[in-house]
């Protein structure tokens, strides 16, 4: 079976690019070494090779059903569940204070990876709750928190987010659930959610929803939303969980990806309205609950990343093995054949597949990495570290969640390719790959929403701030080149960093002419474009960090290892970078064909 992940590769991108052992100096982190993070990636490999990934395909193939008003699914998704929380994985990266380790997320995000990789329907689970209880940390009560935050980091509740409903869908502002306040403090909950994932099992003692709604008589559109916890059981005095909430399973949606986690349609308040509690201040329910979805964002990223990632080791591992034809100068009819690696067509999807499922990688662990910085800028009071982290991070979200959706989809569609015509078939795990990576386009967000949030807030926002840090991070990196080997490669990098800036200050500038509505026409162009800068940059960072290494003693197979690095690097500034050219030529022009377009010539 060939592996899930590269182990080298893990370790290059945490410890020789993103320095992890830094983080390790500061105050926040300086319990832990990379010792300690290498021996929880060893749990972490043998728990996913061990418990998650031999069920992958038997939950796909046996999805959770809805029988007399309850779930049922296979018996190992609750057998990986178990184990993953006895070892105490969920609490990893939570802070001492609530019960954890205080690891640092991007280590976390690491092994996520690694659970995603093995088996990415029943990771979600653990996921999701991650981020109620995350969201649970910095918005709860005291009481909260010690109600439900400690349980879902010791494993026994689980999480979940409501937001969308069938009327509405994205449109988050046509919402209809309400809450109606109690004397008690409480409030009584009515209205239906949709596409909720993990919302009903057996899995876990309780599921903690996070549900949108409105306080009759609040504020229209999305100033009117705030957030509840939503127990599908009732807490007794004694912090176990008692009689069940006003919170009934209606259906389960059946997806062409993902098919172990399931995903449910909930009632709330068939019998007089779900007991809930509200978090925070009334009306900010949206600003909370764009903690959770930010951080799903980035989770979405890594998943995709996953997924294009063991389905090119799957690729590599069947071009390896497979025999079939001669090589071009190879006439002899009698002649034995040759590995498919061989064929250059092959290296070429190959390492297109490489490309795209590393450089996805590089992306998501940055973002991570971000996200401890702003861990140590805060703790430390450093106001301006923790803004510019966070606002590097704001205008990097919706990349990462995106471009591994797009491009780890087209990284599965040539590790299928690979596979010839086994690979369209269900004895090969490729075409399982590619469904569930194809999900990952709606997951937290469409595409399209992705790039209005890029083009319409993130590239603005604070007067541009946030789009002047990415200038300068690249640029950074740009100027640190020094081996003559890599210099044609930044140099590319330059061109078309130059170009981007160029096309967005020519496209802002337009806008008081041709109006909002031509600025965004084509935001989802905009999104890859940018995501293709950002990943060449992510590549220049891996063989900046490739080279250095090579100036020192190492191995043949080290060697090989860091020059495929390198080459990677040139092949997605020679291959890839320069396919956004057209869309930025197009993108300049302000162009409104699609808007312009009657519903009626369709």
């Amino acid at each position: 079976m060939p592996n899930i992940f590269n182990r080298r590769d893990l370790a290059f991108q945490l410890y020789d690019v993103l320095d992890l052992e830094r983080l390790c100096h500061h105050k926040l982190y300086q319990e832990h070494s990379i010792d300690d993070f290498e021996q929880l990636i060893d749990l972490v490999e043998r728990m996913a090779e061990e418990l998650f990934q031999p069920h992958a395909a038997k939950i796909d193939a046996n999805e959770p059903q809805f029988i007399e008003g309850k779930v049922e699914m296979i018996a190992e998704v609750k057998r990986a569940l178990d184990a993953y929380f006895e070892s105490g994985l969920q609490a990893a990266s939570f802070n001492h204070s609530d019960g954890g380790m205080q690891l640092p997320y991007t280590i976390t995000q690491a092994m996520a990876f690694i659970f995603a990789a093995a088996n990415v329907s029943t990771a979600a689970y653990p996921m999701l709750s991650v981020g109620v209880a995350n969201l649970l940390s910095t918005q709860g009560s005291d009481e909260q928190k010690e109600k439900f935050l400690k349980p879902i980091i010791e494993g026994r509740f689980f999480g979940t987010m409501c937001l969308s409903e069938t009327q509405a869908g994205s449109s988050l502002a046509d919402i209809k659930t309400q809450a109606v306040p109690q004397d008690d403090g409480s409030y009584l909950l009515t209205g239906s959610k949709m596409w909720i994932s993990g919302g009903e099992h057996d899995l876990s003692e309780n599921i903690v929803h996070m549900v949108l709604a409105k306080i009759p008589g609040g504020k229209a559109g999305v100033k009117g939303i705030s957030l509840f916890i939503v127990p599908k059981l009732m807490i007794n005095e004694d912090g176990n969980s008692g009689v069940r909430n006003d919170v009934v399973l209606a259906g389960l949606n059946h997806k062409m990806g993902y098919r172990g986690t399931v995903n449910t349609v909930l009632n709330f308040g068939e019998n007089g309205g779900a007991v809930a509690y509200l978090v925070g201040g009334a009306g900010k329910g949206l600003t909370y609950m764009f903690q959770m979805m930010n951080e799903a964002r980035i989770g979405v990223g890594l998943g995709a990343t996953a997924l294009a990632y063991t389905g090119y080791l799957h690729a590599l591992n069947y071009a390896t093995d497979r025999k079939q034809g001669r090589l071009l100068q190879q006439k002899d009819p009698s002649s034995p054949m040759v590995p498919i690696i061989e064929h250059s067509d092959v290296k070429r999807m190959l390492l297109q597949q490489k490309s795209y499922a590393e450089g996805g990688l590089a992306l998501g662990l940055y973002c991570a990495k971000l996200v401890d910085l702003q861990r140590i800028a805060q703790d430390a009071g450093d106001e301006d570290a923790l803004r510019k982290h966070t606002l590097l991070l704001d205008i990097l979200t919706p990349i990462a969640k995106s471009w591994p959706s797009e491009f780890g989809l087209k990284a599965n569609e040539l590790a299928i390719q690979v596979h010839g015509g086994y690979g369209y078939t269900r004895d090969y795990p490729v075409e399982r790959f590619y469904r569930d990576n194809r999900l990952n386009h709606i997951h937290e967000g469409t595409k399209g929403i992705q790039g209005l949030d890029l083009l319409g807030r993130k590239v603005a926002q604070h007067d541009g701030q946030s789009t002047q840090l990415l200038i300068q991070a690249i640029g950074s990196t740009i100027a640190e080149v020094s081996d003559d080997s890599l210099k044609p490669m930044a140099d590319v990098l330059k061109k078309f960093l130059q170009q981007m800036i160029a096309t967005t200050q020519k496209m802002q500038q337009q806008l008081s002419d041709k109006g909002v509505e031509a600025y965004l026409a084509n935001a989802t162009l905009y999104l890859d474009a940018l995501g293709h800068v950002v990943v060449a940059w992510q590549w220049l960072r891996q063989a900046q960090a490739a080279s250095q290494k090579l100036q020192h003693t190492c191995s043949e197979v080290e060697q090989a290892f860091f020059r495929g690095k390198i080459k990677t690097c040139q092949y997605f500034m020679s291959y890839e970078l320069p396919e956004i050219k057209p869309k930025l030529d197009l993108l300049s022009q302000l162009d409104t064909q699609c808007v312009q377009f009657e519903r009626s010539e369709f």
